[in-house]
């Protein structure tokens, strides 16, 4: 099954700026779509009351504007809806998604049928997230488009299932959009992700050293000096497993190495919540992260990454 030309024919790589809590805004979202990939941010990101619909108007605008000046448009964007039960804001964020008519909705914990109805009604699409075979499968069954396997080594909330045997699963029934989340940080990895079976790559913890990131310095530096041994997996800090930089939990006096475990039902994404906010996600891929730049040179290096190693394979 070929990919919507919403995911295909506008990008210059196949990639997806994943959603980063805290760390994705505006400047970055738009960004990453002049650069060719889809940029995307968590609608809990804009945590005053009204700054959603000012971001949402930034970024129209902008891509707009973008689009109308140069002959090559601008990838689209997108907004991450949570839909676990503690987020409140989940209506009326979403109808302001259809307000200005948001091309591609990404949900999170959670699938429901009405939501995807609604971004269908306006003309958009929808694709969610999920650890394993069995969360996939309720997705599509509940109108998803399409599915972001978030496979062991994602930043943020990851599963713990290789990508290789969860990629194969997937594709056993399913031939629509399949994106691939955990340690995607190159160009090289974003041709394995496709070689595995899917269609595009989600990348996130490579995009927090960039210049545009809502991140501090400090923050951006310990992604540029760390590596996968320095990440650690947890439910402690939001009741969902994900995987941390050990050297900020231990700023906060934690002992990375005998964390205690959350309790999952006590979970709660509501606005009023400031998890992670010095304990800093990241996925192990960062090991490739090196310096900190622009998100526009960033995605130019992958796509240089990209097409060497497809013309070194072909030559092979």
């Amino acid at each position: 099954m070929s990919l919507p030309n919403i995911l295909d024919k506008r990008l210059t790589i196949p990639a997806v700026g994943a959603p980063m809590f805290i760390i994705s805004n505006p400047d970055l979202v738009i960004a990453q779509c002049k650069a060719g990939i889809v940029g995307s941010f968590p609608a809990l990101n804009a945590r005053e009351e009204g700054q959603l619909e000012k971001w949402l108007m930034k970024i129209s605008e902008e891509l707009d504007r973008y689009n109308q000046e140069n002959e090559k448009p601008a990838a689209p964007f997108a907004v991450n809806q949570i839909v676990h039960r503690s987020n409140k804001r989940l209506e009326q964020d979403l109808e302001l998604c259809v307000k200005y008519k948001v091309p591609i909705i990404i949900t999170s914990l959670g699938a429901r049928v009405e939501l995807n109805e609604i971004v269908h009604s306006y003309g958009g699409i929808t694709l969610h997230d999920v650890i394993n075979n069995t969360f996939a499968k309720k997705a599509i069954d509940k109108g998803a488009d399409g599915l972001i396997a978030v496979a062991a080594g994602a930043g943020g909330h990851a599963g713990t299932t290789s990508p290789f045997a969860l990629i194969q699963e997937i594709r056993e029934w399913f031939d629509g959009p399949l994106l691939l989340s955990g340690s995607i940080a190159t160009g090289r990895a974003i041709l394995a992700a496709q070689v595995m079976g899917a269609d595009l790559a989600y990348i996130g913890s490579a995009f927090i050293a960039t210049k545009e990131a809502n991140a501090v310095e400090a923050y951006k530096k310990m992604i540029v000096d760390c590596s996968s041994q320095d990440i650690v997996y947890s439910n402690l800090f939001s009741g969902v497993h994900g995987n941390y930089l050990k050297p900020s939990i231990r700023n906060t006096g934690l002992d990375p190495e005998n964390l205690q475990q959350s309790d999952p039902s006590k979970m709660n994404f509501g606005t009023d919540q400031r998890a992670w906010k010095d304990i800093w996600s990241a996925g192990h891929g960062i090991g490739a992260i090196d310096d900190i730049i622009s998100a526009k040179e960033l995605v130019e290096r992958l796509i240089n990454e990209y097409s060497t190693e497809k013309e070194r394979i072909a030559n092979q």
